[in-house]
């Protein structure tokens, strides 16, 4: 049966989602953006500030769901401009180890909710 993932500790949903769903050992989150959980305002600062955020973020989520970075499968990340690529992936290596890194895609898109910079998705598995 699919249970919802809820945390005060990651932003709250914007539109009709949830912050994540789980079925069995499987963990579904939705993209995290750069809001602050507290406020749901952005976060000050740029692509390095708001990619923190977000990792942090989905961290919440994941932890929530009873999961962790160390059990990721895959993450989709979405940046709103590639020029930020090689920043992003400077935030995104403190959090996945380059030889236990999950499959990834990173596309560039138009734009993102509240125009943030970026945005991550995952799937993983549960502790």
């Amino acid at each position: 049966m699919k249970k919802i993932v809820s945390t005060n500790k990651a932003p709250s949903a914007i539109g009709p989602y949830n912050q994540g769903t789980s079925l069995d050992n499987l963990v579904f989150t939705s993209g995290q953006i750069a809001l602050v959980p507290e406020t749901m305002e952005l976060v000050e600062g740029g692509i390095v500030e708001q990619s923190k955020q977000v990792m942090e973020n989905l961290k919440a989520v994941l932890e929530e769901a009873g999961s962790s970075y160390e059990n990721v499968l895959k993450t989709t990340c979405y940046l709103s401009d590639m020029d930020n690529f090689a920043t992003f992936n400077e935030v995104y290596s403190e959090y996945f180890k380059a030889e236990t890194a999950p499959a990834r895609s990173t596309v560039a898109v138009k734009t993102l909710p509240k125009n943030v910079l970026v945005e991550v998705d995952a799937i993983a598995y549960k502790n």
